[in-house]
């Protein structure tokens, strides 16, 4: 590894590297004189930076996962690409498992809440595919399940009416590159009759934890079990299971 974006944290030695750029932006000049073999890229985002280092003759991989599953697959494609086998696979076993943990603590819960997750406050934006899959593997339901897979962020952007139609218990937010003001979100014209807002159960979590479609995706779906397990303890014994 001889460069990586501002926004990589992990591994730890990773931000001992080279910075060529943010997400949506890169300096091509800085990437030609580190001489990778291989540039990797994510998401339709840097579609632009991909044309322009394949046009500046750089080997590029890029990758658009969207799906719990596509990451899975994302960790042992790298792997193989790198000639790193066999850790891509022992890596991919251990976030299957610990998916599987969640999934399975989440079957046991008695009530399993509705939750919108919020990507982005200005428009406000639904939760992408992985993040929509993880809700239900932790144990609750999406709101807005049929935006899961629109791959556009700003064609998952969502009135805030119609949240409050669809009435989450939870309300999770999470901005990219953003500090979440959750006093905002209580705030809101009209949220203060969505259940989530009036029983104080709005939560944000890390957009590392969560945004990024990769090994971390674990901490953020046992951080969203939580959460979930939480408000469905909290639920009155005589009321419906659902």
């Amino acid at each position: 590894m001889v460069g990586v974006s501002g926004f990589t944290h992990l591994p730890a030695d990773a931000q001992r590297k080279a910075k060529v750029g943010g997400f949506t932006t890169i300096y091509v000049d800085k990437v030609l004189e580190l001489k990778p073999d291989l540039v990797i890229s994510y998401s339709h985002l840097q579609a632009n930076i991909a044309a322009q280092l394949v046009a500046s003759g750089v080997n590029v991989l890029a990758l658009n996962q969207r799906s719990i599953q596509e990451i899975l697959n994302t960790v042992l494609l790298l792997g193989s690409v790198v000639g790193r086998e066999e850790q891509a696979e022992q890596l991919a076993a251990r976030m299957s498992a610990d998916l599987d943990e969640a999934a399975r603590a989440a079957s046991e819960l008695l009530h399993h809440p509705r939750v919108f997750f919020e990507e982005w406050s200005s428009p406000i934006i639904s939760a992408s595919r992985w993040i929509s899959e993880s809700i239900e593997l932790a144990g609750g339901v999406d709101i807005f399940p049929e935006l899961r897979n629109v791959v556009k962020g700003r064609d998952r952007a969502v009135e805030p009416s119609e949240v409050l139609t669809r009435d989450p218990e939870i309300v999770v937010a999470s901005w990219c590159g953003r500090k979440v003001d959750l006093q905002s979100i209580y705030k809101r014209e009209g949220w203060e009759d969505i259940s989530a807002v009036r029983n104080k159960q709005v939560y944000w979590l890390k957009s590392k934890d969560i945004l990024e479609a990769g090994p971390s995706l674990v901490a953020g779906v046992r951080e969203l079990h939580r959460i979930i397990a939480e408000v469905s303890d909290k639920r009155p014994a005589n009321d419906s299971v659902s």
